[in-house]
């Protein structure tokens, strides 16, 4: 039987190992990829980001258009995203009565257990024929002949693209953010929330004031967690954005290409040479979107925090 110090250093040293491994990995990962896309690097630089042409016939690359469509389906997803959950949330924790909060709260999870490929079957043959008829249809006659507004909605009716890979997107993180902000917002304590409400503040108030200054690090976290969901999903997106290598205009009913999308389609039938370096260089520039939107926000946290320190 280890004594307690043993143990404790033993545990340490275990831990240390299991941080050093994550990292290790990290690093691995990354020099791999460095590795898998140098020709694309080479032939390219940093002109491969501003390239919007991809043909593999003339062995001619560029990851402009993927580069988009991943910003652009997650951004949207984002804008949806959020709010729902935030709604979610603060229904499940302030005004849900008790006989509906375990079983809702049980629905919204249960969103999260759903195969991606059902979200993008159900997307390409019931969500998108919808999206068609009863949006981009009729926002097409709306603005016909009004500047700008006609290019945005611009397209072929036929329900798939920019905007249905973000809406399908959406409903895929709402229960990650959902749950997250849920959880959060339970841990307040309840002696804060009593006390606001007993100086007469509203439920707003007390979830603008309180709530969300005790638990806007986890708040963050699940939007950041939702986000991460969005920029890597690949078979969703793969079924509905409409895997086009053009972009033609910035309608957001416009097919377009992401990133995982295009890995999934076309990294089986890359041959060895620029194709298939370029395809890894879009999965190296995939890598660092994640680590700059996480860095973002890291800062933001961290200015969060010191402007409440101010305050106080």
């Amino acid at each position: 039987m280890l004594s307690g110090r043993v143990a404790d250093r033993l545990f340490g040293a275990l831990a240390r190992l299991a941080a050093l491994l994550t990292l290790g990995l990290l690093l691995a990962i990354l020099a791999s990829l460095l590795v898998g896309a140098w020709p694309a690097i080479y032939e390219y630089g940093l002109s491969f980001l501003g390239r919007s042409v991809w043909d593999p016939v003339r062995n001619e690359f560029g990851g402009l258009v993927m580069i988009y469509g991943t910003l652009a389906t997650s951004a949207i997803a984002l804008m949806i995203a959020v709010p729902v959950s935030f709604g979610i949330a603060l229904f499940l924790t302030e005004l849900s009565p008790a006989w509906l909060k375990r079983p809702l709260g049980t629905a919204v999870e249960l969103l999260a257990a759903v195969p991606s490929i059902v979200y993008g079957m159900w997307g390409l043959m019931v969500f998108g024929p919808v999206l068609s008829t009863y949006v981009q249809q009729p926002l097409q006659k709306l603005f016909q002949g009004v500047p700008y507004l006609e290019a945005f909605v611009s397209g072929p009716p036929v329900g798939i693209g920019i905007l249905s890979a973000g809406i399908i997107l959406a409903i895929m993180i709402i229960p990650f953010i959902a749950s997250v902000m849920r959880d959060v917002f339970e841990v307040t304590p309840a002696l804060l929330k009593e006390s606001a409400y007993g100086l007469g503040s509203t439920t707003w108030e007390v979830v603008w004031k309180i709530v969300l200054p005790y638990t806007k690090t986890g708040v963050l976290g699940g939007v950041m967690l939702g986000l991460g969901r969005a920029l890597g999903e690949t078979m969703a997106v793969t079924f509905v954005i409409g895997n086009m290598n053009q972009l033609n205009s910035l309608s957001v009913f416009e097919a377009a290409n992401s990133i995982t999308s295009a890995l999934a389609n076309e990294f089986a039938e890359a041959g060895e040479g620029l194709h298939q370096a370029s395809l890894i260089y879009l999965g190296l520039v995939l890598f660092f979107i994640t680590f700059v939107v996480l860095a973002c926000s890291k800062v933001l946290l961290n200015r969060l925090q010191k402007n409440e320190g101010a305050r106080s």
